[in-house]
C-alpha cells in the first residue's frame, strides 16, 4: 500500500527534530526546474506564483541561494498545512514513523515523489503552475509517468487523499495492475454530496495519523474510519471510491 498525499504551500525549515534519512528520488529533475525558476525574472515569477509582493520576494530570495543537498528538512516536518496539523508527525511514536515511511508518498511539483524522510527545502512551485520546461509545456507533462512507474514498482494499492491537482500526476499514468481507492470526506446536500476544502484537508491528514496508529495494511480496513464525525457510507462508496460523510451535529 502507499498512501498519496498533497504538499502544503507553507513551509519551514527544521534541523533538530529529526535528520533527512535520504535525498528525493528525483533530484536530478528537480535540479532541473530550480535552474528553470532562477533563469525567470521577479516579475516573470510573480505571474507564475500569483502571489503577492512580499511571498514573491521570500520566494525569490529563497531560489537565489537554494542549496538541494545542504540543511535540509525532512519532507515530512518540512509542510506546515492544515492536513500536516492534523496528521501531527512531529508526536508520532517510532511504529508510527516507521509506518509513514514505508506507506506515505507525498506529491510535490517541484520534487515529483517524496518519502517522508527526503530532505527537502522550502520552495514555491505548485503541481498546476505553468511552468515550461526542457519542451514540457507544464508540470503535468514534465514529470509525464515517472511518478506512476516509481509507485507501480512499489505496491499494487494505492490510496489517493491528494488533491486533484496533485493526483492529476499519477492516476492517468497508474497501470491497471495497481488499483486506485480515492478517499472522499463530504457532507450530504440533498442528493450530492459536498466537500468542503479546510474539512477535507483534516480529515485527511486525520486519516493519516490514523492509519499510522492502527497499522492500516487494507484497503477494507478503512471503512473503520470514523474521525472528526466522518463515517463510511456504503451506499455512496465504490470499490474504486470511498465516500465518509460527516454525520450531523
Amino acid at each position: 500500500m502507499r498512501i498519496l498525499i498533497s504538499p502544503a504551500k507553507k513551509m519551514r525549515v527544521d534541523t533538530d527534530s529529526f535528520a533527512p534519512e535520504t535525498l528525493p528520488a528525483f533530484l536530478p529533475e528537480t535540479q532541473r526546474l530550480l535552474a528553470a525558476l532562477q533563469s525567470r525574472t521577479a516579475k516573470e515569477l510573480q505571474r507564475l506564483w500569483k502571489r503577492n509582493d512580499a511571498i514573491t520576494a521570500l520566494n525569490f530570495r529563497r531560489l537565489e541561494t537554494m542549496d538541494l543537498r545542504r540543511q535540509l528538512t525532512p519532507a515530512l516536518l518540512s509542510y506546515e498545512g492544515i492536513q500536516y496539523q492534523y496528521m501531527a508527525p512531529g508526536v508520532f511514536d517510532r511504529d508510527q514513523l516507521a509506518y509513514v515511511q514505508e506507506h506515505l508518498r507525498i506529491l510535490s511539483g517541484f520534487y515529483g515523489l517524496l518519502r517522508p524522510f527526503d530532505g527537502v527545502t522550502p520552495y514555491r512551485l505548485e503541481m498546476a503552475a505553468s511552468l515550461s520546461v526542457d519542451g514540457h509545456k507544464d508540470l503535468y507533462a514534465f514529470w509525464g509517468d515517472k511518478l506512476a512507474r516509481i509507485l507501480a514498482g512499489e505496491t499494487d494499492l494505492v490510496v489517493n487523499l491528494a488533491s486533484k491537482e496533485y493526483s492529476r500526476a499519477v492516476i492517468p499514468h497508474l497501470p491497471p495492475s495497481v488499483r486506485l481507492l480515492t478517499c472522499t470526506f463530504g457532507e450530504q446536500k440533498g442528493d450530492k454530496v459536498v466537500e468542503k476544502g479546510t474539512m477535507c484537508k483534516m480529515a485527511r491528514g486525520q486519516m493519516v495519523r490514523w492509519m499510522a496508529e492502527h497499522d492500516v495494511q487494507s484497503a477494507e480496513a478503512l471503512t473503520a474510519f470514523s474521525d472528526l464525525g466522518y463515517r463510511f457510507s456504503p451506499a455512496h462508496s465504490q470499490p474504486d471510491h470511498y465516500v465518509f460523510l460527516k454525520e450531523e451535529p
